[in-house]
């Protein structure tokens, strides 16, 4: 529920100005997504195909020596229990729950060896922003919307991994804006965007006309910080009406039963961030499982890991399939990786030095392994790439110079990233 907040202005007609401000629910608009999303049918379909990215996170931090960089001669309580297995790549393994990824290998570039940090409460702020601490920076898809804003109706920025009440800290658009914050279908999101009973088109339109002329208003100070966020936010939600591709964007139902089926119920949002890109939304982030596996490591990635390459190569083979791997590029990882050493109950604690991140798609040189890891997974052989690099690949994939700066609340110039080199590797 957004809302302006503050005293209450008495207009002409005896309802404060608060009061027609109120956006939850976008009651000014009448609007509820259901409905929304029918309006899509006449879609201008001349524009070029824009570039997208799907963030996959690995909320916990998943141990990348039981997954994307085992290490099978090492000692018994570094190495596991699982046993590796061959890709479709020579030279490259992975671990032998992920027998559907070692199919696709040529299609995948995995980077090892990436050092991140741990700030102790498995807060994602690096790998969603590229920087380190817990600055207040902009979320990845708050600065592609701010930088590379859409006037087709659809948001360029969804996330499906809401958290009740509200989105993860980490997803907040700071500086850029609230008109930048993501879209949350599972929020209030989908019931605010859809009509409400007995509010016709004309009448929206007429609504709409109405909040241009509340933009004629001299408005008080009070509202000075907030209104334009808002009128921005409100301006995004109306053109969702008319958006061509919108609802089927959305409509995860209309795919077949085999689909669903061969991407699973634990994998479902990877269907979703599908139709979300191939619709052209430009960033879709999502999360999946609990990896945080100080104790029991081995039995709940017997659990997950299986789960995850099912769902994981058949987004992967949906996008070459449907012609889209050049243009939209995939990432998945966690917050960091998983100590070398085995303890506790057969579990893995934190370990920041040393993590791993699959990456489809983006056009970029797959089928290899790029970076190496000592003897037991515990560092980088040579200067490692953090998550400040792949973020840097992400924004050069959607055409965006991390060395531009946006205003902060200061008016400061921030640059996107202060780290701006990419890994080199994936051309």
């Amino acid at each position: 529920m957004l809302s302006i907040l503050g005293r209450g202005v008495e207009l002409c007609d005896g309802i404060t100005r608060r009061e027609v401000l109120r956006v939850g629910g976008l009651g000014l608009a009448g609007l509820s997504l259901a409905d929304v999303l029918r309006l899509q049918a006449e879609s201008p379909s001349g524009a070029g195909r824009r570039k997208s990215v799907i963030m996959i996170w690995l909320r916990g931090g998943p141990s990348h020596i039981d997954s994307y960089d085992m290490k099978p001669a090492a000692p018994p309580e570094v190495r596991g229990e699982f046993q590796p297995i061959a890709t479709n790549v020579p030279g490259i393994d992975v671990c032998e729950y992920l027998p559907r990824n070692a199919q696709i290998m040529d299609k995948l570039a995995i980077v090892r060896g990436i050092k991140s940090n741990d700030l102790g409460d498995h807060t994602p702020h690096y790998i969603m922003t590229g920087f380190p601490d817990r600055g207040k920076r902009p979320a990845f898809g708050s600065v592609v919307s701010y930088l590379a804003p859409r006037s087709d109706g659809l948001p360029p920025y969804v996330s499906l991994m809401y958290k009740p009440p509200g989105l993860y800290d980490n997803e907040s658009p700071a500086y850029t804006g609230a008109a930048h914050r993501p879209f949350v279908p599972k929020a209030e999101g989908l019931a605010n965007l859809s009509l409400v009973k007995g509010i016709s088109l004309d009448r929206l339109r007429e609504r709409r006309d109405l909040l241009s002329e509340f933009d004629a208003l001299s408005r008080e100070a009070e509202y000075a910080s907030v209104l334009p966020d808002t009128d921005a936010y409100t301006q995004r939600a109306l053109e969702m009406i008319t958006s061509p591709r919108v609802r089927q964007a959305f409509e995860v139902s209309k795919e077949s039963p085999e689909t669903h089926a061969r991407y699973g119920k634990y994998c479902e949002t990877f269907l979703q961030a599908r139709r979300l890109v191939e619709a052209g939304v430009s960033v879709v982030t999502l999360k999946v499982g609990d990896w945080d596996t100080h104790e029991h490591n081995f039995r709940d990635m017997r659990d997950q890991l299986p789960q995850l390459d099912r769902g994981f190569h058949a987004l992967v083979t949906d996008l070459h399939e449907r012609g889209l791997q050049q243009d939209v590029a995939v990432v998945m990882w966690g917050e960091f990786g998983r100590a070398p050493r085995v303890s506790r109950i057969a579990g893995r604690d934190h370990w920041p030095d040393a993590g791993a991140a699959v990456l489809a798609g983006g056009g970029f040189q797959v089928g290899q392994a790029i970076g190496e890891t000592d003897a037991h997974g515990a560092r980088a052989k040579g200067t490692p790439y953090t998550p400040s690099n792949i973020m840097a690949t992400l924004y050069r994939h959607l055409g965006i110079d991390p060395a531009t700066t946006i205003l902060d609340h200061r008016k400061r110039p921030m640059y996107v990233l202060d780290d701006r080199e990419t890994v080199r590797e994936l051309g």
